[in-house]
């Protein structure tokens, strides 16, 4: 098969690295990749934006691509799926309707309201005045976030009415996402531990991937300004089977059911962003439509066997029954950002000290650049350092002293990633 991955960041390095692996896969094409997946086998890279629909279209159809897999939102959001589709071509990823469950928070509050899947009490608004008064009529704490796509950033968590309100009015009046934060959604603030589920969807059947949890703030504790994502680990130890099947059945079933009778079936990788409530049990935080990032780098280190046969069923809408074989043991990836991330990042700093790839280390490439035969930083998270071991400690254990070896000036890190995975609680 002759595959064509629409990325260029950490997610779609780790889809390049288990697509390539797959003894199906002919050739990959990345558009428009990185220098870590342009170093994997089998791999070309081409300069074509991931956000550019018709030139992907064209060279995917120039490539004679046998199936399309596309990473980021805002190509989905687009209506990537769309093109690629009506150009005859298999393609792993939503429709521009479907996308909508990411690409509008105001959309997906809705339609989980109306299919009765948990979710957080909210309310929508696009003026200032009377989001204001929302916020003066709520008892909770409260969570701003802008309606659009805001690569991660249009999320504040507030503690206060006064917080509440000066993140209402950065979206809404100070433009501070742009038209992203035209509308916004403003919630209660759920309080337990949050947890990343991913499924494979082909508009009516599921199969989940193993759990994970993300670390989004950019400092040790969950401190600072929240990030894309500052490392995960995988799985989840607050998350078994007879949980597991709880969530598929009261949040991902219905809500597949619901985009289904709205008609905008989703096909391609339903990402449920959950907090894990003390009383009232799993109830959704978000909605993404496509591979998480970091979460895609510790969930891919722990499949054991060959994606691609997933994928293209998922776009054939045949999905078989159960889901991908899982290695037993954990998985870890530490990102490691740039100077000023996520604020004003410093871009063009050398990297030295890459150890080689091993089948339990990977280092996916996520912001970065050559440049006279020099690898620089080119984006707020530059790397993403993955271990897989026997269990989590290990696995932190290999992915930490792998850390200790790599440089560049400005980098920073959570030292933390995967302790809150050893407890309960």
């Amino acid at each position: 098969m002759k595959i064509f991955l629409v990325g260029s960041g950490g997610r779609e390095h780790a889809l390049a690295w288990k697509i390539a692996a797959s003894p199906l896969c002919e050739k990959l094409v990345v558009a428009p990749g990185n220098p870590g997946i342009a170093g994997e086998p089998k791999v070309t890279c081409i300069p074509v934006a991931a956000d550019a629909v018709p030139e992907l279209v064209a060279a995917a159809v120039a490539e004679r691509a046998d199936l399309v897999v596309c990473g980021p939102e805002v190509a989905l959001c687009a209506g990537l799926g769309d093109a690629m589709r009506a150009a005859g071509l298999q393609f792993f990823g939503p429709s521009r309707a479907a996308a909508e469950i990411e690409g509008s928070k105001a959309f997906a509050k809705r339609l989980m309201y109306q299919a009765e899947v948990p979710t957080a009490a909210f309310g929508v608004f696009d003026d200032l005045g009377s989001a204001e008064e929302f916020i003066d009529a709520q008892a909770s704490q409260l969570v701003v976030k802008a309606d659009g796509l805001a690569a991660g950033k249009g999320v504040t968590v507030t503690s206060t009415k006064e917080e509440a309100k000066l993140a209402a009015r950065h979206m809404l009046a100070e433009g501070v996402f742009g038209a992203a934060g035209a509308r916004v959604v403003i919630e209660e603030r759920l309080v337990g531990r949050e947890l990343s589920m991913l499924a494979l969807c082909d508009g009516e059947r599921l199969a989940l991937l193993p759990t994970s949890e993300d670390h989004k703030a950019v400092r040790d504790g969950d401190q600072g300004p929240n990030t894309g994502g500052m490392g995960t680990h995988s799985p989840s130890p607050l998350v078994g089977a007879r949980e597991e099947q709880r969530i598929l059945d009261t949040i991902f079933q219905p809500m597949v059911q619901a985009m289904a009778g709205a008609g905008r079936p989703f096909q391609g990788l339903l990402y449920g962003g959950l907090m894990l409530t003390p009383e009232r049990g799993p109830m959704v935080i978000e909605w993404n439509c496509r591979f998480g990032d970091p979460e895609t780098q510790s969930v891919l280190m722990r499949l054991d066997e060959d994606i691609l046969p997933w994928l293209a069923a998922v776009a054939a809408g045949k999905l078989p029954g159960g889901a991908p074989r899982v290695r037993p043991g954990a998985a870890c990836c530490v990102v490691l950002a740039a100077q000023g991330y996520p604020e004003k990042t410093r871009l063009g700093d050398p990297i030295g000290g890459l150890p080689e790839p091993t089948d339990e280390l990977r280092v996916f490439h996520a912001g970065t650049r050559r440049d006279a035969g020099r690898l620089l930083t080119a984006g707020g998270r530059v790397l993403g350092v993955t271990a897989h071991g026997a269990d989590l400690d290990a696995a932190r254990q290999r992915a930490y002293q792998a850390i200790d070896q790599i440089q560049f000036d400005g980098m920073h890190f959570r030292r933390d990633i995967g302790l809150r995975g050893k407890t309960t609680t």
